[in-house]
């Protein structure tokens, strides 16, 4: 497969301006990433700072009321509360070895501000964080959290006020500072290399994964679920059961449904396009022009996905699904209650696909990858059930 494509998928549709920042980032991943100082200096962070390896921990009340034996990848249990710590101490890392001295990402739940603010505090780097409007406001926990680890949230009003902007607004960021400035991308999408940086930095939620199945099952799972908004927690465990004879199923958010058009599910209902500097399927109108997507979950609130993912699914080896909010809330209700475990929103779109479709799970050995807990989302689930 050639560099930076999957199959059609991928590219590096980047402004001219960018290409000298793509090449040395690309130089320096070829130099670090055979590097074993490297390696092991990351490996350092990930294990004592981060708190890796995370539990593959069984679900026994739920696995009962389903009809299956049901596991759950603690990504919740990480620091600063989901998987996008492993992406983001590596990137950090990465940025630091070659001599820049700030950091911008975008984010959407927060939970990829809050990591890069993390990351940035430990290595000693300035952080921007570009957030929409619209996130700012649902999301007031982690923009406390970003603020205080010393980061910078700049609002973003233009568009939808949601990630997709706040990509934008980050990429014009970084054509204007390309010389001091790394720009931290948050999931497995948008130009090479990011797609496949951002996965590697995540495979090792699903070498993990595969061990630790291994040991208490004697053999690999059924199913890998996982949910969807660019890709990186799905990628992440994904990636080690690729060529293993294992289920893989992607959810995305379903929204108020796919009919109604209010949804954020670009496999599932997307058109093959460019955007944000790859080609992949994304929800676009007819003539080419991004939709709006939507989701209660503001990090699968996204227009575009990931374009392994995309190749991944139109090859037939990864299934597409979605689930609505309403299912999803539910999901997270009754995690919460069953199990004691608050889960993310995002994460609850996994968990209710396969709640809502537990017969076709009866008797299988399941792996849910739990990408982060709910504490960002208690005040959007109170108000949906009165709980104020």
């Amino acid at each position: 497969m050639a560099k930076g494509k999957f199959g059609v998928y991928g590219g590096q549709f980047a402004p001219e301006t960018l290409m000298p920042a793509l090449e040395e980032l690309e130089e320096a991943l070829e130099k670090y990433g055979r590097d074993k100082k490297f390696q092991e200096e990351l490996n350092y962070y990930l294990k004592e700072y981060a708190g890796r390896p995370t539990p593959l921990y069984y679900a026994g009340n739920l696995s009962k009321k389903l009809a299956c034996r049901l596991y759950l990848k603690r990504e919740d249990l990480l620091h600063g509360g989901a998987h996008k710590i492993n992406n983001t101490l590596g990137q950090a890392l990465l940025a630091k070895k070659m001599g820049k001295k700030r950091l911008i990402a975008e984010t959407g739940a927060g939970q990829h501000g809050v990591a890069t603010a993390i990351a940035g505090a430990v290595f000693g780097l300035k952080v921007e964080v570009y957030m929409g409007v619209e996130d700012i406001e649902r999301q007031k926990l982690n923009v406390v959290r970003m603020k205080l680890l010393g980061a910078n949230v700049i609002p973003v009003s233009s568009g939808s006020q949601t990630l997709k902007d706040a990509i934008n607004e980050a990429i014009r960021d970084w054509i204007t500072n390309v010389e001091d400035t790394y720009y931290l991308f948050g999931t497995v999408a948008g130009m090479h290399p990011y797609p496949t940086m951002i996965r590697e930095f995540q495979s090792v939620i699903g070498k993990e994964t595969r061990r630790q199945i291994m040991k208490k099952e004697g053999k690999l799972p059924d199913f890998v679920v996982a949910c969807v908004g660019g890709g990186s927690n799905a990628m992440g465990i994904f990636d080690e059961f690729l060529k293993r004879k294992v289920g893989l199923i992607a959810v995305e958010a379903g929204g108020k449904g796919i009919q109604s058009g209010l949804h954020g599910a670009s496999l599932s209902a997307g058109e093959d396009g460019v955007f944000h500097g790859m080609y992949s399927k994304i929800l676009q109108d007819k003539f080419g022009q991004i939709k709006t997507s939507y989701s209660i979950s503001a990090g699968l609130d996204y227009p575009g996905v990931g374009p392994q993912l995309s190749f991944l699914v139109e090859s037939g080896r990864v299934k597409a699904v979605s689930v609505t909010d309403k299912q999803a809330l539910q999901a997270f209700k009754t995690l919460s209650q069953i199990e004691g475990i608050i889960p993310a929103l995002e994460s609850s779109h996994a968990l209710a696909h396969v709640i809502e479709n537990k017969g076709q799970f009866k008797d299988k050995i399941v792996v849910i990858n739990l990408s982060g807990r709910g504490d960002k989302d208690v005040n959007t689930v109170a108000e949906e059930f009165d709980l104020k």
